[in-house]
């Protein structure tokens, strides 16, 4: 009995071994396999399959301890594209793309480049605990609504069909679009994939808000602003379906709820 119990263990490995390795999510690592090895065979750079299990140099894994292994897409530069807006657009930071990519972070990008996006997978909890401090959290009051209008469309999470990062407000043309807590401009420029005419301030403690489909820009990057400071006019640029305001809130990048900080009205 015990040796068919081995005989079914083994053979549980090699079921898993034999999926194609390049579409696997997880891996179970055999016996004398290398994180390089994997991540050879799963096409996903190494740093990225250490940073999504909490691995450490010298990187020695043991028979059957099972890997995460980050899935990538894919993007292709196009004119007026730049990191921030790609690490906007997909949620990721620009840094993690750019070593995925093998790129410095601070040099451009050229049209025509494909780009692997790498999912970004929170860390196990032990890492967690021991690498993270938290950072202080927002009070829902710190936001104000930039906009008032009724929401054509609301927040669904990532990994949802249909996402939605933000919530689409509908306003008349020209309506003064105003920052929701003071910060300083990082973005007011053109996203011409999805967001239009797009502002970004960040609030700091990892908050950022991002103001997308307006007809005109009134603010500059660099620049402090006050709450309730007029930072654009609504408009319908992007993938707007009318004149409406796209608005998001993320923390550390990742996009929440904004009507879950925002005053109840």
């Amino acid at each position: 009995m015990k040796r068919a119990a081995g005989l079914l263990a083994v053979l549980g490995l090699l079921l898993v071994a034999a999926k194609e390795p390049e579409q696997e999510s997880e891996h179970v690592v055999l016996a004398g396999e290398t994180l390089m090895g994997i991540a050879t065979r799963a096409q996903v750079p190494r740093v990225l399959i250490a940073e999504a299990n909490g691995l450490k140099p010298p990187y020695r894994l043991r028979a059957g301890q099972k890997l995460t292994i980050p899935r990538t897409r894919r993007h292709t530069v196009v004119a007026g594209d730049t990191g921030f807006s790609i690490a906007y657009a997909f949620g990721v930071p620009w840094r993690t793309i750019a070593v995925a990519n093998g790129l410095d972070p601070e040099r451009a990008i050229r049209p025509g480049q494909v780009l692997l996006i790498p999912t970004v997978i929170a860390p196990p909890p032990a890492v967690a605990a021991a690498d993270v401090t938290p950072e202080p959290t927002a009070s829902p009051s710190r936001f104000a609504w930039p906009v008032a209008g009724a929401i054509r469309r609301g927040f669904t999470p990532r990994g949802r069909p249909g996402h939605h990062d933000g919530l689409d407000i509908r306003a008349r043309a020209g309506t003064a679009v105003r920052a929701v807590a003071a910060g300083k401009v990082i973005f007011a420029g053109e996203e011409r994939r999805q967001f239009g005419k797009l502002v970004v301030v960040d609030h700091g403690a990892g908050w950022h808000s991002a103001y997308g489909f307006l007809s005109r820009i009134t603010v500059k990057r660099g620049e402090t602003v006050r709450p309730g400071e007029r930072l654009g006019l609504v408009g319908r640029t992007g993938l707007a379906k009318g004149d409406e305001l796209h608005f998001e809130l993320r923390r550390d990048n990742r996009p929440v709820d904004p009507a879950a900080e925002l005053p109840a009205r």
